[in-house]
């Protein structure tokens, strides 16, 4: 290269380091790039800023959100969608009972806790919005944000579970083929069934 660079004729020797120079020029002359919005600019007029409405509604109807897909998705079925399957299930009057029983249970802890960890957002997002946030009441909010986020899984869990002591192998068979899991996901976990 620096023999190419001698060969060339004067005009174009002081051609090419005036090129480069003018565009180390341009480029920094450049305004710089605007940083993007956060994608959190259109949640600032939340109620509670860590939640939607959807989400504050889901916690205080008690709803699923989620919270057992382990049990779900691993062929435990949920009261919910076993009742509304409860025909093509072949549930009997005794199974329905059942299952509508967890259900109730499950629908009134999770509601009452989560109505609670709801209450617990909102004190921490004021907590924040009047500037006086401590790391000791931050620690103790988050603590019992975790505990009662914990306390609603359970809950689901544990419905999950009652439901498919509820349930023939052939039931659960039937519900994971009619949810389009197929008959797959469950472990033999259940060979205890009739």
């Amino acid at each position: 290269m620096p023999c190419e660079f001698m060969n060339m004729t004067p005009t174009r020797r002081t051609a090419l380091p005036l090129a480069l120079a003018l565009l180390a020029a341009i480029a920094a002359c450049a305004p710089a790039a605007t940083p993007a919005a956060s994608s959190h600019a259109a949640i600032t007029d939340r109620e509670i800023k860590a939640l939607s409405a959807d989400e504050i509604a889901g916690y205080r109807a008690g709803a699923g959100m989620g919270f057992a897909l382990a049990a779900e998705l691993n062929g435990f079925p949920g009261p919910m969608h076993v009742l509304e399957l409860a025909a093509e299930l072949e549930l009997s009057a005794e199974q329905r009972t059942a299952v509508q029983a967890s259900r109730a249970r499950m629908q009134e802890d999770a509601s009452t806790v989560g109505a609670a960890l709801v209450e617990r957002e909102r004190q921490l997002d004021r907590l924040f919005a009047s500037a006086n946030a401590t790391e000791p009441e931050v620690r103790r909010l988050t603590g019992e944000i975790a505990e009662q986020r914990g306390r609603i899984r359970h809950a689901h869990l544990r419905a999950h579970l009652e439901t498919t002591e509820i349930l023939t192998r052939h039931q659960i068979d039937r519900y994971m083929q009619l949810r389009g899991y197929g008959t797959d996901a469950h472990t033999g976990h259940h060979d205890h069934h009739r």
